[in-house]
């Protein structure tokens, strides 16, 4: 293809992470033409935890993408069959145990029960939650793998993959200035291609690169957070919980400031555990923070024979940003749909961006596609223009709530007390649990559920 050629579809989807993807697949199984853009190849890394909530899974499911385990699967040590476990039962773990849980495994899915909250001498196992409307179990997979099982998905679907094609800028309509399609430089040679569309939908993460180009920038009133991670070999590799360190100390522990954020250990299921720590600018050492070293001084309180060390990593420690609670807004203009991280979906609450990724991007998907159906012109436009509407009313009033969270944690003695004070209370760490993982059933549900979504429908959806 030369300069002047162009590729045409029915939408453009820039960026190929769990967004992309889940918009690209929704879009192609309907039938509309789409072009997937990835600017790398695939395998590629991410900086990840590769946790996944049950809130993800379903939408894995959604997808027709097989999550099942080896059903005679066992766990390290010959714990037995997968899954054997007083499911449903809170227990305290001492400090320092090594856990034993069963690893459910197959297929690369790693299956966790729950989420396993650390604060001080606690340390308490939440189960997730038993719902109507989301799956009971949690998965573990490394995003070199997991972003390409989502991509090759979204190509069986139909969706046309351009690997090695980094998009440099939309093509606008010269007399509209409405996004008729990216300019972009393909191949290892970097040639320059172009391709169009009525319709394009931004999921390049937090580069955001096609918002702003339109001028669609960063919001200072909403939250970010920063993460790093590393792999380690640990005996802790098949731990069927997700674990949550509460207690992140800007000093020694105890005798300096409580930051505002906690640390992570998911078992990867492949002799590593993915270990990392996230913390958000709702205090200054955001800005003055050295990551990796205060991941290593974290490291160096836990266990060593749980194997955190420097002789056990397996790679660098990487880090990113974590764009949260809608930090970039509209949503939508001039042909341009934003998703996932690019249009800072991230659940200001814990972090989890993936499940809000491939909701975001099957709910653009679902209004283009009504769109799509239209003529070009004001009635496609109003179609269009629904998306931020039903962003703001899906996700709005809960989004606003984690805002109001995060401001209190970012309080030391805010955070302080409710570590001392709340974790030695179950029934208040299962509604915490609900609501920090937004599970809830909106029908039907128990009390936590009830209060939690009376909550958020009070809560100003901005």
């Amino acid at each position: 293809m030369t300069a002047v050629e162009a590729e045409h579809a029915d939408v453009i989807v820039v960026g190929a992470g769990p967004g992309g993807s889940a918009a690209a697949y929704h879009l192609a199984r309907t039938g509309l033409e789409v072009v997937l853009l990835e600017k790398t190849s695939f395998p590629r890394e991410k900086v990840c935890g590769d946790g996944l909530t049950p809130r993800a899974v379903r939408s894995l499911i959604e997808m027709g993408i097989d999550t099942s385990s080896d059903p005679a699967g066992v766990g390290p040590a010959g714990v037995g069959p997968a899954g054997v476990g007083p499911a449903g039962v809170d227990r305290e773990v001492p400090r320092g145990a090594q856990i034993s849980g069963s690893v459910q495994q197959g297929s690369g899915w790693v299956r966790n029960r729950g989420l396993r909250i650390v604060g001080g001498r606690v340390r308490l196992e939440l189960p997730w939650p038993e719902l109507a409307n989301w799956p009971d179990y949690g998965l573990v997979r490394p995003r070199l793998d997991f972003d390409e099982l989502l991509v090759r998905h979204a190509e069986k679907a139909g969706a046309r993959l351009r690997e090695e094609t980094a998009v440099t800028g939309p093509v606008l309509d010269e007399r509209t200035g409405r996004v008729v399609g990216v300019h972009a430089k393909a191949g290892r040679g970097r040639e320059p291609v172009e391709f169009r569309a009525p319709l394009v939908i931004a999921a390049d993460g937090n580069s955001a690169r096609m918002a702003l180009s339109l001028g669609i920038g960063r919001r200072d009133d909403r939250p970010l957070g920063v993460a790093v991670r590393r792999y380690y070999r640990s005996p802790r590799t098949h731990d069927d919980f997700l674990e949550s360190h509460l207690e992140l100390w800007e000093g020694a522990p105890g005798a300096s400031r409580l930051l505002p954020g906690y640390g992570w250990i998911f078992g990867v299921g492949d002799g590593t555990s993915n270990v990392g720590l996230g913390l958000l600018n709702t205090t200054s050492a955001f800005q003055n923070t050295d990551y990796k070293d205060l991941l290593r001084r974290w490291l160096g309180g836990l266990p060593p024979e749980w194997g955190y060390t420097e002789e056990n990593a397996t790679g660098p420690v990487r880090g990113g940003a974590l764009p949260m609670a809608f930090n970039r807004t509209p949503h939508y203009r001039d042909g341009l749909m934003l998703v996932g991280d690019a249009g800072g979906a991230i659940n200001p609450f814990n972090g989890e961006g993936i499940a809000y990724a491939m909701e975001s991007g099957r709910l653009a998907a679902e209004v283009a596609v009504q769109a799509m159906a239209r003529a070009s012109g004001p009635s496609r436009e109003r179609a269009l223009q629904a998306y931020p509407h039903l962003l703001r009313q899906r996700y709005g009033g809960y989004y606003t709530l984690g805002r109001v969270f995060v401001q209190l944690i970012g309080n030391p003695a805010v955070m302080r007390t409710a570590t001392r004070y709340g974790l030695p209370r179950p029934t208040l760490m299962r509604f915490t649990l609900k609501l920090l993982a937004n599970l809830t059933d909106p029908r039907g549900g128990d009390a936590l559920d009830r209060l939690i979504n009376a909550m958020t429908r009070v809560a100003p959806a901005t």
